[in-house]
């Protein structure tokens, strides 16, 4: 049996302090306890016969090197391990002492999570509960999230109008790129949260004029979040958030009307079946993804025509992909099962569990015995089908919205009802042992865990339209009508006066009602088609270095921590260590 420091089988490299345990025991075994100044790393001791050069080529490996005046230097060498042993290549350092090194935990894959019973458990059965946030607004962008009226296919046509193809591309391509990046990954672990929910708009792999082919440029995006969460042992869920045709009626699939066409056309359907297909293939050696969640929040009129795309999607997926969870919403945003009547394998149930106690528009949250019932009823009402057939459940997204000094002169008396609030739902997930995914992790100070420097300049450039935005109420996420209560009561008066009462729940969702359904063409479509121009003209004649600029305004060092609601985030997952 052959020994290895970190790796290099002679060099005079040192290790010190008591490595851990390597993650699979039938390939490596843990070394004896010797000094060592960093605390995360592993010592091999390769197996005699052992050829894990599949498992590790091409691997991307982090090392922290000590140096004498204890400056932490990371490299990401490619790492092989072939017939012969493990090499890597590192740097010359430049300290008065040789540096310590180690390959983190985190390098190794971990074995596929899987559901067994009413439990998500790793490859020696222990149950594993994933705790973590979606980058909502990234590679599915959303109006609330980054500032824009309307749709996101509307903001980039009249973004390419404006800027013109090449600074249209660098602008966007920035944008992606400084969202989320390394460093956001080792916050959301620093917060101890294990899991990334990626929602994804379907646009990045396919082009509606030319539906047939799957975009290469797609996967790189993905892949680059899926790979920064891996290295510092943060799993993900990818999550088709829009679909061909809108599978529903809601701003965030991105169709731009308020019809979910994708339910009355077969074609739309066999492309999000080509488009999984191609996703699972690509990810099915991935053992840190999670599984995958093949769309988000439908909009099934039927609730029956949702049954059939899920059978179909599950096979689809499983032929290319045998091992990967599923996580599948319910109908009606994530909120009804009642049409589910069959459980398929490896799959975990989704609810979406928002409160209209952590918005504008609901009643303030104090923490009475009557509130507290009423969130229980609301997540053992959503949870029926899973606590019958004794599944697995995900709560793949919730949370309040939070006040501004702006916009609230008793902003920090709300915000703290509202921590108060998250706080009562996730001693109900707890209770169960729920996994959940809170909404959302980045966005421009509405509802994220970290967001844009008020001061920035995206924030700066963009202020007078986003104020006009707010007073015209035009996102239906949070706002407030407080500006346009006026305008709007009479037309909706006017409506339910003239249309017979009987009629008022007649489209679906039933329970959005006249008025919902007629403030999303008023307010979320027509009126937001014209703003979105106003909003693009911003950008006009911006220069590379100006655009660059504004899209590092949603770096990570460059924004906001929303401290009180991290805490929070961070105690829980500590209760489940």
């Amino acid at each position: 049996m052959k020994t290895y420091c970190g790796g290099l089988e002679d060099s005079n490299f040192s290790v010190r302090n008591k490595v851990t345990l390597a993650r699979d025991p039938t390939h490596y075994t843990s070394a004896e306890s010797a000094p060592c100044a960093s605390k995360s790393f592993i010592l091999f001791r390769r197996r005699s016969g052992d050829d894990l050069s599949k498992e590790l080529q091409a691997t991307i490996v982090r090392l922290n090197v000590w140096t004498g005046d204890r400056r932490v230097y990371s490299l990401a060498p490619q790492a092989i391990w072939p017939a012969n042993g493990f090499h890597i290549a590192i740097d010359p350092h430049n300290g008065r002492q040789q540096p310590t090194f180690a390959m983190s935990p985190s390098a190794l894959k971990p074995r596929f999570l899987r559901v067994e019973g009413t439990d998500i458990v790793n490859s020696d059965g222990e149950r594993v509960i994933l705790k973590g946030v979606a980058t909502g607004g990234h590679l599915n962008m959303e109006n609330f999230i980054t500032g824009y009226p309307g749709h996101e296919h509307e903001l980039r046509v009249a973004m390419l109008e404006v800027l013109g193809q090449e600074k249209y591309d660098f602008f966007f391509d920035k944008f992606l790129e400084y969202f989320f990046t390394s460093s956001d990954a080792k916050f959301l672990k620093s917060l101890g949260m294990n899991c990334l929910r990626i929602p994804i708009n379907h646009r990045h792999f396919m082009d509606d004029r030319n539906p047939g082919v799957i975009k290469a440029s797609g996967f790189k995006l993905v892949d680059r979040i899926v790979d920064a969460c891996a290295a510092e042992g943060i799993y993900t869920v990818l999550d088709l958030h829009t679909c061909p045709g809108g599978q529903n009626q809601g701003w965030h699939s991105d169709s731009g009307i308020h019809k979910a066409l994708f339910w009355e056309f077969k074609d739309f359907q066999d492309r999000v079946i080509q488009l999984w297909t191609a996703l699972a293939k690509h990810y099915a050696d991935n053992t840190w993804i999670a599984g995958y969640n093949p769309m988000n929040e439908p909009g099934d009129p039927k609730h029956s025509d949702l049954q059939e795309f899920y059978t179909r999607v599950e096979k689809a997926i499983r032929e290319v992909d045998p091992n990967h969870m599923l996580f599948l919403d319910g109908n009606t945003y994530a909120m009804d099962f009642s049409g589910f009547e069959k459980v398929l394998p490896n799959t975990v149930y989704a609810i979406h569990d928002y409160s209209n106690m952590g918005f504008p528009m609901g009643d303030a949250y104090k923490g009475t015995s009557a509130q507290k019932e009423m969130l229980q009823k609301q997540f053992d009402r959503k949870v029926e089908f899973m606590h019958e057939h004794k599944v697995a459940v995900w709560n793949g997204e919730f949370g309040p919205v939070y006040a501004s000094p702006e916009d609230d002169k008793n902003f920090e008396e709300i915000n703290q009802q509202r921590y108060d609030l998250l706080g009562q739902q996730l001693s109900v997930y707890r209770k169960e042992n729920v996994s959940w995914s809170i909404w959302t992790y980045k966005d421009i100070g509405f509802q994220g865990m970290v967001y844009t420097d008020p001061g920035s300049p995206y924030i700066r450039l963009l202020k007078p339209l986003l104020e006009k935005k707010k007073r015209m109420g035009l996102d239906k996420w949070g706002r407030n009508d407080k500006f346009v209560a006026d305008i709007y009561e009479p037309v909706m008066k006017h409506l339910e006066a003239e249309i017979p009462d009987h009629l008022h729940k007649i489209r679906y969702p039933h329970h959005w009602g006249l008025r919902v359904h007629a403030h999303r063409v008023l307010r979320e479509m027509l009126v937001s088609e014209y703003l979105v121009q106003e909003f693009a003209e911003y950008f006009k004649d911006k220069s590379f270095d100006e655009l660059d600029e504004l899209a590092a305004s949603f770096r990570l060092e460059k924004c906001v921590k929303r401290d009180g609601l991290n805490k929070i985030l961070e105690a829980d997952a500590e209760m489940t260590k």
